[in-house]
């Protein structure tokens, strides 16, 4: 049965901290049944209204709901015509929710006063983008790969405006992953292209390898050997 896909956007929000540039994390309703309990950038499903207000153009009618979503979700309203597309992903073939979601990146003032909704949004902290990283490798603030993939192309930068500017330039990446199952309740990797294995799903195949897959908890992202562009530039 075929599952519809639902356009949806999000805005990973930044700010300059004492020690480094920050980002809000707001983590979902564990009672929710997509991602309840993961952390996340605000965001949700675009509406009959963003859609009207981007008239034909979809990136634009994602662009005016990502901001309204900050808004909603967060009660922190950033600048729409600011924000800057970072990538665009797709629910993999196979779930029962699907969604076509764009991730956008604006930048707050340091001083914006958060406001979750407490509904769908149980709590938020403003935490440094390469501690973010740091505390989901050591197992803790459970996330996405998207949410994981998003803060390792943004952790290169050094200031929340620099960040705008590089990811204006940087090219958007437009992923479809294949999701595999993993040994283990709730185990699985995800498979982008290029991977040898992307269009079988045979985790053994040889050949390049493009993917992610968890490991003690925490995202692990594997690029070797492709010659598709990886998700975010590599050292």
């Amino acid at each position: 049965m075929s599952v519809e896909i639902r356009p949806a956007s999000t805005v990973v929000l930044l700010r300059d901290g004492e020690q480094e540039m920050e980002v809000l994390m707001v983590r979902r309703n564990r009672a929710l049944a997509f991602a309840g309990g993961f952390w996340v950038f605000p965001g949700g499903a675009v509406d009959a209204a963003d859609r009207e207000q981007g008239g034909d153009d979809a990136d634009e009618a994602a662009r005016v709901a990502a901001a309204r979503e900050a808004e909603e979700e967060a009660g922190v309203c950033p600048d729409p015509e600011a924000m800057v597309l970072v990538s665009h992903w797709t629910t993999p073939v196979g779930e029962r929710k699907r969604f076509s979601t764009w991730i956008f990146a604006g930048e707050v003032a340091p001083d914006s006063e958060v406001v979750i909704d407490g509904s769908e949004i149980h709590d938020y902290q403003w935490i440094g983008v390469k501690q973010a990283l740091d505390t989901h490798k050591a197992g803790e603030l459970p996330m996405m790969p998207p949410t994981f993939i998003t803060l390792c192309a943004v952790a290169r930068y050094d200031t929340a405006s620099e960040a705008l500017a590089g990811e204006r330039e940087t090219p958007c990446p437009r992923v479809l992953p294949l999701l595999v199952p993993l040994e283990g309740e709730g185990a699985f990797a995800t498979l982008y292209p290029g991977d040898a294995a992307y269009e079988s799903g045979d985790l053994e195949a040889e050949g390049p390898r493009h993917r992610a897959f968890l490991s003690n908890g925490s995202w692990q992202y594997v690029y070797e050997g492709v010659s598709e562009p990886p998700l975010y530039p590599q050292d």
